[in-house]
């Protein structure tokens, strides 16, 4: 499998580099959205945006089952267990100070898809509000 990932990943690169593989959004799109909470937005919904995209459909079908498996494997070890955790940070901190006031600042990859900081937050019973940029806090 990780052969496969490596073989697919330089793939993908290779094809960016020919222009004959384009990413369907760009860094401008993505803050954009970002900045305006636009959170449900069709680029923030790829469970797998963080990571390589394996799954293809001119792939073999014993290859197309080791993409899928891989792809599991990567939504669930980095994106979702990782959002728990950090949840859990932040949950964890309120819990034990609160007669605190903190700031917690994270990257973007925390917001997007499913089970994010926020969804993990939300379960516990915390409401959370986006702040829009340039809104004083």
């Amino acid at each position: 499998q990780v052969v496969f990932a490596l073989n697919q990943t330089l793939l993908q690169q290779e094809s960016l580099r020919a222009g004959s593989f384009q990413i369907p959004y760009t860094t401008e799109d993505l803050i954009k959205h970002y900045n305006c909470g636009d959170l449900t937005s069709i680029i923030f919904n790829h469970d797998t945006s963080q990571v390589p995209n394996f799954i293809n459909a001119t792939l073999p079908a014993h290859e197309r089952i080791t993409a899928q498996e891989i792809d599991s494997y990567f939504r669930q070890e980095l994106i979702y267990k990782r959002n728990e955790r950090m949840g859990r940070r932040v949950k964890d901190l309120l819990e034990e100070h609160p007669d605190k006031s903190f700031f917690f600042a994270f990257g973007a990859g925390h917001f997007m898809g499913n089970n994010t900081v926020i969804d993990v937050l939300r379960r516990e019973g915390y409401e959370v509000e986006h702040t829009p940029a340039g809104q004083a806090i």
